[in-house]
């Protein structure tokens, strides 16, 4: 375990009876970091951060926290608070009692609590709703409320699990500011689960990203979007058109060589096939912001596509094509350039892209 990590697992496995829920998991994860575990349902990301607040134990393998191992260790000695899904607030208990309840459970002082309660009611802007009922209070409000109740023991580090799934689309962007600056500002570690790449990648220093128990990489938000180790992560990830193609011509010293697939061709640099021989199979992805879009009659070297329909999203569309050999591109463009371009289902285009744009995934 390294100096600065502040929790490790080590080679982490936890079965359910004949189900392995999490198969080793093996990661450090760095003090004062906000590191998010994502992944897609019954991925193991929920029962990794279960295991770490001491909710369930390892099958094998060890868990360290601050250099000590904790395998077996209880929730309530691990100073390991979590904000839940459903963020578990006592509805009988007004939002200052809220906030003092471990404080309380800790044998704390009522002037201590006070002082402490008064505090982070503070820091959470929600002073003002300090003897109302959770019931009284707005989604972001009883959010904020979590936060308070278990930030209030100033521990070393805390876990979230699903926080913002149930709040709606503009507070979600604004608690994600909130928790941003807060872990910042405190220089707590934060492990954050969630299923949502917009929050993972907005907030997170690193991201894990996991599938059927295991972590399929583990990067910043930058290094995981523009070079995915494998077909799994760039699928997740939603943005990246794959295509399986075959290298043609032998390595050189050159700047690259060109790879065909099905229904085309593109130039591919040295430097992403990597020594790989004629003839070798590889996978290549090109992001939908890289792809470009042509008319049919333009002369343009590409692949001929139909477009199947378009997504709004914000300033911008994601064009959905698909090739005459069924293949499904992604293409995101600003709304002037779709408009000049006269786009709309049914229309044939040019889909093209420059080499330096093509990543081949090292992990196919």
């Amino acid at each position: 375990m390294t100096a600065q990590a502040i929790v490790k697992f080590d080679n982490v496995i936890k079965k359910f009876g004949e189900f392995t829920a999490v198969e080793k998991v093996d990661f450090e994860i760095g003090r004062g970091e906000f590191l998010a575990i994502m992944g897609s349902s019954g991925c193991g990301k929920t029962t990794t951060l279960r295991m770490l607040a001491g909710l369930e134990d390892p099958t094998h393998g060890n868990i360290y926290l601050d250099g000590e191992r904790v395998n077996g260790k209880a929730t309530w000695n691990r100073d390991t608070p979590m904000v839940w899904q459903s963020l578990a607030l006592f509805p009988f208990l007004t939002v200052r009692e809220n906030v003092e309840f471990s404080l309380k459970m800790r044998g704390v002082g009522r002037a201590e609590r006070a002082e402490r309660a008064d505090k982070w009611l503070e820091k959470m802007q929600i002073t003002e709703f300090a003897k109302r009922n959770i019931s009284q209070l707005s989604g972001g409000q009883r959010q904020r409320v979590a936060l308070a109740r278990a930030l209030v023991t100033e521990p070393k580090i805390l876990l979230l699990d699903e926080p913002l799934s149930a709040l709606d689309a503009h507070l979600k962007v604004r608690m994600q500011a909130v928790l941003s600056n807060l872990q910042k500002d405190l220089g707590i570690t934060f492990v954050y689960v969630t299923h949502s790449m917009s929050e993972a990648f907005s907030m997170a220093d690193r991201v894990v990203i996991m599938s059927r128990g295991r972590i399929e990489q583990i990067g910043t938000p930058v290094e995981i979007y523009r070079e995915p180790h494998n077909r799994f992560v760039a699928e997740f990830l939603g943005s990246a058109n794959i295509f399986d193609g075959v290298i043609e011509g032998a390595a050189s010293d050159g700047a690259g060589r060109r790879v065909n697939f099905e229904g085309g061709s593109t130039f591919i640099s040295e430097s992403e096939l990597n020594g790989r021989p004629q003839g070798d199979a590889v996978t290549f992805i090109v992001s939908a912001e890289n792809m470009h879009l042509s008319p049919a009659d333009s002369g343009q070297e590409g692949v001929l596509a139909t477009v199947v329909g378009e997504e709004f999203v914000g300033a911008t569309a994601m064009v959905f094509l698909e090739t005459e050999t069924g293949q499904e591109l992604k293409v995101q463009k600003s709304h002037d350039e779709l408009t000049k371009l006269d786009s709309h289902p049914g229309s044939k285009l040019v889909v093209h892209w420059a080499s330096e744009n093509c990543h081949v995934l090292p992990g196919e």
